[in-house]
């Protein structure tokens, strides 16, 4: 049994362990033994670590695709927890991580962004250096920078639209979705320049054909 292992340690520290080491059947034990959803949603949410981050921080920070996986199956778990020193996002900690990994690693930590972005994790909060999980991604890493951008794009104009490629490994939205609200508002994330030149020219060309 896994808490034969932990024997003597506390459900939280159980919980931190077990994000830290992808541990699934460790986590899948603890979950089993509340008596409650209430007390699942609890201790998933409220754990953190004498740093100040939460579950979902430590499992970013290692990469930990499994154990995510189940975080993110659980009710009511709450997907952009702020952590105390850096002011990240588990997106931010999980673009730490796949910034130190070496390239052969970048389909699978992309898979990783990619399924926290669908989860519900915000590309647009910025951490206390005033970064979004978008700036924080090594610029040659020309496909993650577009698994968040089309996810912005998307999130913006809730609709259906065609990508194409535009150099340098950006990407530009040729046809105009159904959108709602006035999404030509919105702040753009990005830190590319080109991009931002981009941005506006696609909200000035809205702008003309709803004139």
């Amino acid at each position: 049994m896994a808490n034969e292992e932990h024997e003597g340690a506390s459900k939280e520290e159980q919980l931190i362990e077990a994000c830290r080491r992808n541990n699934v059947d460790l986590l899948a034990e603890i979950i089993d033994s509340c008596s409650s959803e209430s007390e699942i949603t609890r201790l998933l949410n409220d754990t953190t670590t004498v740093l100040g981050n939460h579950l979902y921080h430590e499992a970013a920070l290692q990469g930990n695709y499994e154990v995510i996986d189940m975080l993110l199956d659980q009710p009511d778990f709450e997907c952009d927890p702020i952590n105390r020193r850096e002011g990240d996002t588990p997106l931010h900690s999980a673009i730490r991580w796949i910034n130190l990994e070496p390239p052969e690693q970048r389909p699978f930590g992309n898979a990783l962004v990619e399924m926290m972005l669908e989860a519900g994790s915000n590309s647009r909060l910025k951490n206390k250096g005033g970064l979004t999980p978008y700036q924080l991604v090594d610029p040659l890493n020309i496909g993650l920078r577009q698994v968040i951008q089309k996810n912005e794009y998307s999130a913006l104009n809730q609709g259906d639209f065609i990508q194409a490629e535009i150099g340098d490994g950006r990407i530009a939205f040729t046809e105009e979705p159904v959108t709602s609200g006035n999404d030509e508002d919105a702040d753009f994330s990005g830190s590319d320049e080109e991009d931002r030149a981009e941005w506006e020219n696609m909200k000035q060309g809205k702008k003309l054909r709803n004139e």
